[in-house]
């Protein structure tokens, strides 16, 4: 395997680890915030309860998620050194916000939030987490921008004497058309991760201690957690449904390529079916092997363009203008295939779609059997919560695996209505001075130890979640300033 070949499964099992861990933070910072907020205008000890639980669980999420994403600095600048010349004045703007306005703002709020259960008044004390929680939404936003650039670069332009891309309107940058189309995506998202987490463990315990003891105290407590994450995660269902429409389409234009990819659609066809499975080679070295079974008809036409009749281009004419757009060949004269990975395209678009309905239907379960003040007793209610945990995780991993992969052969894809040259071919994005060896031992080691860091993350996480809702004392501020601050959980 050559060191090309090496460095991007490194960047690809770095971050689908990083990433697992994002979207739960982005989405249970802000539930967490709203169990606090009930608790604060209501009074009701179960809303503490809950904010002290899931809050404890999102700690732990959050310290693994900066560790890992630490990494991934580091192997821009080992693995892709050309990239990071062509791109660094345009990253350098909003990967710099992201650090200085809004890790900042996350970081300090989440301080002062863990220290001030006893040093704050409590409506403070409440805007601490709010502010943190906005700051992971603000640091997922500017990492959006820096993503959707590289799908669709805007405000900038090629200086052919430096080979690099320089910004020209920073503004232009961080309202790329894509940005906005992609964060509401990947927030729904997080919020359907988050929804399920907080459903998911809640039902199990609503399970487990009504085995245990039927007039448990405790279980109308978990019944208004997992009612709560029922409702989050219907309502962010539809919106991820929504946005990814809207998203989809847009994709339509910019990556033509991409999405008929998506399909395995090889020929440009009118009124194009969807099909739910295909047969054939679809790894790509005979791509009119591939058959396609149990089909839509028009649907990936009104998917892409809104009209079920629409023409839309296949794999094999898209080819042909990529080629004639920006060249048949690479520096070294071989044959550029713009097609992307057609066996990898096709099943992450499917496993994105079908594993996060999954949750969707988990949700009415519950909604469904909790109704009029009920609590759900049934055995498979907790099998289900349990399996329903990982699924719109990896619904989330997939979504970016096509992203990602779907882009190639370019690192930076190119604007069709914008400056052609402010594009990036993979293989040119490359360290050339990097041997396959030293990219071979790195993948390596990092794999070991994100594995090391998973299995501590699973650990805690589960260590924690088992121990349930801890019990409480209702917090007062603390008067003696000397005092040295301190937490426990």
């Amino acid at each position: 395997m050559e060191a090309l070949d090496l460095a991007r499964w490194q960047f690809g099992i770095t971050t689908v680890y990083h990433f697992v861990l994002v979207p739960l933070t982005i989405g249970l910072s802000i539930l967490v915030a709203i169990m606090q907020t009930a608790w604060v205008r209501t009074g009701k000890e179960k809303w503490l309860r809950l904010t002290k639980f899931y809050g404890k669980l999102l700690l732990i999420n959050f310290a693994l998620g900066v560790a890992t994403g630490i990494v991934q600095e580091f192997q821009f600048g080992m693995n892709w050194s050309n990239y990071s010349r062509f791109v660094g004045d345009i990253f350098g703007a909003p990967l710099a916000m992201e650090a200085l306005l809004a890790f900042f703002l996350e970081s300090t709020f989440l301080g002062l939030w863990i220290f001030g259960w006893d040093k704050l008044p409590q409506k403070i004390h409440l805007l601490t987490v709010w502010l943190f929680a906005i700051g992971s939404t603000l640091s997922a936003y500017f990492i959006i921008a820096a993503n959707s650039w590289m799908q669709h670069p805007v405000g900038a332009d090629y200086n052919p004497e430096t080979g690099r891309a320089e910004m020209n309107s920073i503004g232009a940058v961080l309202t790329n058309p894509t940005t906005l189309a992609a964060f509401p995506h990947v927030i729904a998202t997080a919020f359907l991760v988050a929804g399920t987490f907080v459903a998911g463990i809640a039902v199990y315990w609503m399970v487990r201690k009504h085995r245990e003891d039927a007039a448990h105290t405790d279980l109308p407590m978990y019944r208004t957690a997992a009612r709560f994450g029922a409702l989050v995660m219907l309502l962010a269902g539809a919106a991820v449904i929504y946005t990814g429409d809207t998203q989809g389409k847009l994709l339509a234009e910019q990556q033509p390529i991409k999405m008929a990819a998506a399909e395995g659609l090889m020929d440009t066809t009118t009124s194009a079916p969807f099909s739910l499975l295909a047969i054939g080679n679809l790894a790509g070295d005979d791509p009119s092997s591939v058959t396609h079974l149990i089909e839509i008809p028009g649907f990936t036409s009104f998917l892409f363009t809104g009209d079920w009749n629409a023409e839309i281009r296949g794999i094999n004419q898209l080819q042909e203008e990529y080629a004639d757009r920006y060249g048949a060949t690479d520096a070294a004269g071989n044959e550029i295939q713009y097609r992307p990975n057609l066996l990898v395209t096709y099943w992450s678009f499917r496993l994105m779609i079908g594993l996060a309905a999954f949750s969707a239907a988990l949700a009415l379960t519950i909604l469904w059997f909790t109704r009029k003040g009920s609590i759900t007793t049934k055995p498979w209610m907790k099998a289900l919560a349990l399996i329903s945990l990982p699924m719109p995780y990896l619904a989330a991993s997939f979504g970016w695996i096509f992203t990602e992969m779907g882009r190639q052969p370019f690192v930076v894809a190119p604007n069709p209505d914008g400056v052609d040259m402010v594009m990036l071919l993979t293989q040119s994005g490359y360290s050339p001075n990097v041997s396959a060896g030293e990219v071979a031992f790195s993948l390596v080691v990092f794999t070991i130890v994100y594995a090391i860091l998973g299995v501590f993350w699973f650990r805690l996480i589960q260590r924690y979640a088992v121990e349930g809702a801890p019990q409480v004392e209702q917090p007062t501020v603390d008067e003696d300033g000397s005092r040295p601050l301190s937490f426990a959980y």
